[in-house]
């Protein structure tokens, strides 16, 4: 089970989440003139994730990505060279069009729950401190990438053996959040 690959941010060791880390940045996969985001914060909520559109590295069956604030985030160097990848999903992914690394995802849907949080690959940092990942996300997903269905009982045990909780959907508590913020569009709780 130790040797199923997932994702070198997970399959090499978890690094542990810096004290007083304060940001760093992001950088495509070009060997020059490189795409760099500068982040000024640490991220939150980082996590493996499964679905079919996060960013992936070669031969990875998870992604790893994080939030932080959206006016934490922004393009320091040759943004020129972003696209947004599919500008009819609910986060709008960044990438470079020449290495195809995706940078960020914002989402621009202003009533959405997690409006004002971008997305982003730490492991395209060259510092190191970021929040560690703490669970893993839409798991079932990686079926719809190519994962054989017989897989998945030893994908997620390795996904526990690791620290991850596996979950087909986000962690409880984003979950509850993303509920939380529909109860209140409708009235059912207060706005604040």
């Amino acid at each position: 089970m130790s040797t199923l690959k997932l994702h070198p941010a997970l399959d090499n060791g978890i690094q542990p989440t810096a004290a007083n880390f304060t940001g760093g940045t992001l950088q495509c996969l070009c060997a020059t003139d490189k795409v760099e985001v500068k982040i000024d914060a640490q991220t939150l909520h980082n996590h493996a994730c499964g679905c079919s559109k996060c960013w992936k590295p070669q031969n990875a069956i998870f992604s790893v990505v994080a939030v932080v604030p959206r006016d934490k985030v922004s393009v320091t160097a040759h943004g020129e060279k972003l696209e947004i990848v599919d500008e009819s999903a609910t986060i709008q992914r960044h990438a470079c069009k020449q290495c195809h690394a995706h940078l960020f995802g914002r989402i621009e849907n202003k009533d959405h729950a997690f409006y004002g949080l971008d997305f982003v690959h730490t492991e395209l940092s060259p510092q190191s401190g970021w929040a560690a990942p703490g669970f893993a996300a839409f798991v079932s997903s990686i079926i719809e990438t190519g994962t054989p269905p017989a897989q998945m009982k030893a994908i997620r045990e390795r996904l526990r053996s690791i620290g991850l909780e596996p979950y087909d959907c986000l962690s409880p508590d984003l979950m509850d959040a993303l509920a939380t913020h529909v109860a209140k569009q409708k009235g059912l709780l207060p706005a604040n």
